[in-house]
């Protein structure tokens, strides 16, 4: 029997390609909604893919003012709505809140690439001149959203970022809850942000053959599982889910969503970018997560897949899944919401745990969309929830996120 304290979740927010906040998202969800679009950040004309799914009509003016912006790069910018969205959600009382008990673990996959890339322009342009803004290092380093947060809201306690590209904040969440779990802290802030949709990234992902070129058809580009699938359509946006002990939750009266029962991580060590061919690494990972919340395969009702789109990724994570789960693979809802919101790489784990969360407390579960022609690697009798949503009850939910690297991360999501 576990010693370890229990975690809940009692707040949550979002901005990404689908909504500016919770509502929003789970909507389009559940809808089917495809996020993705032709770039507008910059003019794509001469690049080989020309797609991504952007957080539509933003206007940094509804958040912050003139002053306060120029602090913030994009990625830092959607982590504090989506924070400030679950700090409002979870109500606390900061006149009780002890403050030194509360924290943030945040993550980021690469952080403030469009600060960095803007400021390095600048000095070419400029005949080599060096005139960097005195902004430069805090809006670019991943861990500065973390100190933000912190600041904002006066959390004194545990509080740094987390790296491991597309794994980055699955592990931040697992930190998140055994930060709590062992008593360090009751009350810690998580997720993860993204906004890597500018040239360098586009580039330097394309150049590697990494992302989708269906760029007469957009909207379907993001394809997972599917036959003509080429490759993921990168994305930007924010997760902020609020982790809370148990009896903290309980004393102050919390709404709670569900319980963060256990998570799992692994390393592939195979190779620099591709994902082991039989998924041994997420196998470990997966399994990981049910010994550490003390449960069986038969327990899960939804998998969340990491489903990028790739034609290695996909079909890697789909082997682990029917070898671990055997019989029962069949008998759960498996999907990519990739296919909706595309991949946000570090910030993806805390979007589609937000994705379990609705799974959980609405009964729903979100579909996989774009899927026209079934890769025929794929066993057909899986329930890949193609199309639609469906509604079951979903008693505990299972997330996965893997990252260049050999990274892999799964977290469990559960009633209470």
């Amino acid at each position: 029997m576990k010693l370890q304290r229990r975690v809940v979740i009692t707040g949550i927010g979002t901005i990404n390609p689908l909504g500016h906040n919770i509502e929003e998202y789970f909507s389009n969800l559940e809808k089917g909604v495809s996020g993705g679009a032709e770039i507008t950040h910059f003019d794509p004309t001469n690049f080989k893919s020309r797609v991504a799914c952007e957080v539509k009509n933003y206007d940094w003016s509804k958040y912050f003012d003139r002053k306060e912006v120029r602090k913030y790069d994009l990625f830092a910018q959607f982590a504090m709505i989506a924070a400030a969205e679950a700090m409002e959600d979870a109500a606390f009382d900061f006149e009780k809140l002890d403050k030194r008990r509360a924290g943030v673990i945040w993550s980021s996959g690469i952080g403030g690439i469009q600060t960095y890339f803007d400021e390095v322009m600048g000095w070419a342009e400029g005949g080599g001149i060096p005139r960097f803004s005195p902004f430069f290092v805090p809006r670019l380093i991943t861990d500065i959203v973390a100190g933000h947060i912190s600041i904002k809201y006066g959390l004194k306690g545990p509080n740094y970022s987390v790296t491991s590209a597309c794994a980055s904040s699955n592990h931040a969440m697992i930190d998140a809850m055994n930060t709590i779990r062992l008593g360090k802290a009751d009350v810690i802030v998580t997720g993860g942000s993204e906004a890597p949709i500018i040239i360098p990234a586009v580039g330097g992902f394309s150049s590697m053959q990494a992302l989708s070129t269906r760029n007469d058809d957009p909207a379907h580009a993001s394809r997972p599982f599917d036959r003509d699938r080429d490759g993921f359509v990168i994305a930007e946006g924010a997760g902020a889910l609020i982790f809370e002990e148990y009896e903290h939750a309980v004393a102050r009266g919390a709404k709670i969503y569900c319980e963060v029962a256990g998570g799992g991580m692994s390393a592939d060590a195979y190779h620099m970018t591709a994902p082991h061919p039989e998924g041994e690494g997420a196998m470990q990972s997966m399994q990981d997560a049910l010994d550490d919340a003390e449960m069986r395969v038969e327990d899960i009702d939804y998998l969340n897949t990491h489903g990028t789109s790739t034609p290695l990724g996909d079909i890697a994570e789909i082997k682990a899944v029917q070898q671990l789960f055997g019989e029962h693979a069949y008998k759960m809802n498996i999907s990519s919401t990739k296919s909706m919101t595309g991949h946000l790489l570090g910030a993806t784990a805390a979007i589609e745990a937000l994705a379990c969360v609705m799974a959980i407390t609405k009964g729903v579960v979100p579909p996989t969309i774009n899927v026209e022609n079934l890769d025929p690697q794929i066993d057909d009798k899986l329930n890949l929830t193609l199309g639609e949503a469906q509604r079951r009850n979903v008693s505990a939910a299972m997330s996965n996120t893997f990252g260049f690297g050999g990274h892999n991360s799964t977290i469990i999501l559960r009633k209470l």
